[in-house]
């Protein structure tokens, strides 16, 4: 019931925290969202047609709103260009946005502006970089240009939104039913509003198949002249594209994975016991674009060597209509900050029934970066596979791993615990179906 709950807030737009936010890479997107005026330079390059542009930076918030409607009272943004850079934020707060910024007529595209410290008429001159990012709802702000461009360097970048306090390990966590009435009612208005501002419902389909254990979704060219997020051309020669959707994947149930001995559930880290061995373990779901393909286990083991634990992924693939199975799985890797752990694939090969493709990888990690993950407050890890062209990333919260680690650490240290490795012929005993 955990899982079709989880389910249908996957759905969902709701809260007025990002679920996935990236880390600003010093250009202050992460701080709250500031205004400021520029004109456009410099002045022997654009001449007689320099704009005046509106820096808009950072973290939407429920006041960015208001803040914007005090900045637009103090200035004359007549004929003023939007130039965002944010890594997205409340839902409510973008869509108010960019009602006002239409209401105000304001062109929009993606970008950084770089002061050239020349002024005229108390303005200072600065010049576009088309190098930024605009992610999650900032691509909902966007789409309240009258006219919108993506430069072809920029990145316009979606995902699912989750319920704000539930985000960092959203499989974890609980949902009522009070939470789907708000999730239906505000994807409702996130729909309306796409609508509203002249930009194909598709746009909100894409961000609906992103969850959020998934990086977040680059959109393509051919997205974005689809789903109107553009509406001037930024590549000749692209007019000719169909607009098409991917074809709905086929549900089918996929067997929950074990240890062999004790269902490893996906809500937690937790302790289980393999053949005398202590462990730490959890599942989730693998997928692609918010399309189920299979399942991996990943359990936590006592390491041969001091200051180390040993790392067993166990997973099962089956293909969809999107992804064809590969022949086998070429790597795993756990990362941890900026920490990682290369797992060697032991065994990765075809069964016919079903058919699926499983694999089992292990390898050492150091006990350092996974005490950092299971240290108080929200950590997280992900875990990457790649198969021929296909990679997966799916990130995974640490609910159960402060409580749980102590107790690893203790059986390993008492000795009581044995080495995770298990020989590539016994890799189907762990992965084992269950009814």
């Amino acid at each position: 019931m955990g899982r079709l709950i989880a389910a249908a807030i996957a759905l969902a737009l709701t809260a007025p925290v990002l679920l996935m936010p990236v880390t600003s890479r010093g250009s202050g997107r992460a701080l709250p969202m500031h205004f400021s005026l520029r004109l456009q330079g410099p002045a022997d390059a654009c001449g007689d047609a320099c704009r005046l542009l509106v820096a808009a930076s950072g973290g939407i918030t429920a006041e960015t709103p208001r803040e914007f409607a005090h900045f637009a009272k103090a200035h004359d943004l007549a004929g003023a260009l939007v130039v965002l850079e944010s890594d997205g934020g409340s839902v409510h707060g973008a869509m108010a946005l960019g009602r006002q910024m239409r209401k105000l007529g304001l062109d929009a595209t993606v970008g950084r502006l770089s002061d050239l410290g020349a002024a005229e008429g108390g303005v200072a001159r600065a010049k576009i970089s088309p190098r930024a990012d605009c992610e999650s709802m900032c691509t909902f702000v966007l789409l309240a240009g009258v006219k919108r461009a993506v430069p072809r360097e920029a990145r316009v970048m979606v995902h699912q939104i989750w319920l704000g306090d539930r985000r960092d390990d959203p499989t974890a966590a609980n949902y009522s039913a009070e939470d789907l009435v708000l999730v239906q009612r505000d994807i409702g208005r996130l729909a309306q509003y796409t609508a509203e501002m002249g930009a194909s419902i598709e746009l909100l389909d894409i961000a609906l198949r992103i969850p959020p254990w998934e990086p977040m979704h680059a959109l393509t060219p051919a997205e974005i002249e689809r789903t109107k997020l553009a509406t001037q051309d930024q590549a000749p020669g692209r007019a000719g594209t169909v607009a098409t959707s991917r074809p709905a994947p086929t549900a089918q149930p996929l067997p929950r994975m074990t240890d062999g001995v004790h269902k490893i559930g996906e809500r937690r880290w937790a302790m289980i016991e393999r053949k005398g061995q202590a462990a730490l373990a959890r599942s989730h779901p693998l997928t692609v674009a918010g399309e189920e393909i299979g399942r991996f286990d990943l359990m936590l083991a006592c390491g041969a060597d001091a200051g180390t634990y040993d790392v067993s992924y166990v997973e099962r693939r089956r293909a969809t209509d999107a992804t064809p199975l590969a022949d086998e799985l070429a790597g795993v890797v756990v990362l941890i900050g900026r920490g990682k752990a290369k797992l060697k694939v032991a065994s990765s090969e075809h069964r016919s029934k079903p058919d699926e493709l499983v694999t089992y990888a292990a390898g050492p990690i150091s006990a350092k970066l996974i005490d950092a993950f299971a240290a108080g407050g929200n950590h997280s890890m992900t875990v990457a596979t790649k198969s021929g062209r296909l990679v997966t990333r799916i990130r995974l919260g640490n609910t159960g791993a402060m409580e749980n680690l102590p107790r690893l650490a203790v059986s390993c240290r008492d000795g009581l615990g044995t080495r995770a490795d298990a020989p590539p012929h016994k890799a189907g005993a762990l992965a084992s179906a269950t009814p």
